[in-house]
């Protein structure tokens, strides 16, 4: 089946266009920025630049299609072009329209859990959204999942850098209101069966994983999975606007957009008379709220310079060793099997989920800091006597560090190049004093152990320079570019 799917660049967008992929559908991906995308997407499924909330460029984007899944849709509004009536309301009708014109034989609109008698102004927009695919005159599904979390979400994986990020964590009312998440492979896969399904048709449908959880649990959960302890700060919910507003206005990611706020004032689990679709109608077994949340930990997105604050700098630090028993060669083998021999104490390199201790491409690697905990790179690359590592959500920096050697005359070089900027104002604000100092002492550090390591000489050089806006262009240009090359491998291997 030939499937268009609009919205395909968020976590559950993403996850879907996989999903299909996988079971052999060719897919089609409506997104405003379809070329810019494109390289993230598994190889054959190609793009529709267009806004569902223009109801010109989205014309044509459904020919050939024999479903449509509408997933695009906004949970917080930016006046006055991006709002739930033009988004949601005005972008769903558009949408089934275009079904309609085209000849689609089913449209599969995901909403979400609660919007059927949630008082927010963002379920208000989902249920009348609801009432628009209803009208379609052939096949039309609506599914309600719970909040659907994967790494690089809007909720969970905000409250996950959260804890990584802040020592005190604000929480909404006694933080103890319950909602049922919902892992979104879990999800994709229901809406993959959904589209191959003939029997699943004209109804709306509750979709959720089996455990509830709240605020509260997930604090702790992510605290031990981190190793990083916070405190929690009670933030009574009728200022609860106000100080999530105070702290987006200082630069700190909130888990609660104001209308999550009402969501989860609304509840966000399914009623106890309604049946789990997930389960009872897809047949398809939860994730449990563990596995889930440790995979959210360890599958966290690249953190690219243009997702950081402040200015770009590039920093070097090298070292030409002479006298070495290594040649560049064997001394890059070296580092890849020894890096976490090779760090400063103060820095300690955790072993992955082989417990190798090679640095293999497309493996996330954790580190504790001080002060920090646990932060994670992810390998973009090694090989050609190069290791580039990428920081991963909830880095305090963000950017791109690469390890290379190479033959200098008699000697063999060994150097660190690092391209960062701040992940946030209060990074930056911690970059400026104690962080920057010690980020300086490590790479030094970490220079000096590997002359020593190869049993030769040499001193540790510097330097550092901030790049204009042209060169930022240029570098976030190639980071996106391994980024892209991890995805398509990722698909390619069948991980996520």
């Amino acid at each position: 089946m030939r499937v268009l799917v609009t919205g395909g660049t968020g976590v559950v967008g993403e996850s879907v266009v996989r999903a299909l992929h996988e079971r052999g559908h060719a897919v089609r991906v409506l997104t405003r920025h379809a070329g810019r995308d494109q390289p993230w997407w598994p190889t054959g499924v190609d793009g529709w630049a267009g806004d569902v909330s223009d109801e010109r460029t989205i014309r044509g984007a459904a020919d050939g299609c024999d479903a449509v899944v509408h997933i695009a849709g906004i949970a917080a509004e930016e006046p006055p072009s991006r709002t739930f009536q033009r988004v949601n309301v005005d972008g769903t009708r558009y949408v089934v329209l275009e079904a309609e014109r085209a000849g689609a034989g089913k449209v599969i609109y995901i909403s979400s859990l609660g919007a059927d008698r949630g008082t927010s102004e963002y379920h208000k927009s989902k249920a009348v959204a609801e009432d628009v695919v209803r009208t379609f005159s052939r096949d039309w599904l609506v599914l309600r999942p719970g909040a659907v979390y994967g790494p690089g979400d809007a909720h969970l994986s905000v409250l996950l850098r959260m804890v990584r990020t802040l020592p005190v964590i604000p929480t909404i009312g006694s933080g103890d209101k319950k909602f049922q998440p919902i892992w979104h492979e879990d999800l994709a896969r229901a809406v993959a069966a959904a589209v191959e399904r003939n029997d699943v048709r004209c109804q709306s449908l509750n979709l959720g994983g089996r455990e509830l959880t709240s605020q509260n649990e997930l604090v702790e959960r992510f605290s031990d999975l981190t190793g990083r302890k916070v405190v929690q700060a009670p933030l009574p919910v009728p200022v609860a606007s106000w100080g999530l507003r105070a702290l987006e206005a200082v630069g700190v990611d909130v888990p609660f957009t104001e209308d999550q706020l009402d969501m989860l004032r609304d509840g966000n689990v399914i009623p106890p008379d309604s049946p789990n679709a997930l389960i009872d109608i897809f047949g398809i077994t939860p994730t449990k709220l563990d596995d889930g949340l440790r995979r959210l930990v360890d599958e966290q997105p690249e953190q690219l310079p243009s997702d950081g604050t402040g200015t770009l700098t590039r920093k070097r630090y090298w070292v030409d060793i002479r006298g070495s028993r290594y040649d560049a060669d064997e001394l890059f083998e070296y580092l890849r099997g020894h890096l976490f021999e090779l760090l400063p104490s103060t820095v300690r390199m955790k072993p992955g989920p082989n417990g190798e201790p090679i640095v293999a491409e497309g493996e996330t690697v954790t580190f504790e800091l001080p002060l920090r905990g646990d932060v994670q790179v992810r390998v973009a690359e090694a090989g050609e006597r190069r290791v580039t590592l990428l920081t991963v959500a909830g880095h305090p920096i963000a950017g791109a560090v690469r390890f290379q050697t190479a033959a200098d005359g008699d000697a063999v070089r060994f150097e660190i190049e690092v391209y960062d900027r701040p992940a946030s104002m209060i990074d930056e604000v911690i970059m400026r004093t104690v962080g920057g100092m010690l980020q300086r002492s490590t790479w030094i550090e970490l220079a000096q152990n590997v002359v020593r390591a190869t049993e030769g000489e040499g001193d540790v050089q510097t330097e550092e320079k901030q790049l204009s806006k042209q060169e930022l262009d240029l570098v976030d240009e190639w980071a996106k570019t391994l980024s892209a090359q991890l995805s398509r491998n990722a698909t390619s291997s069948g991980r996520d």
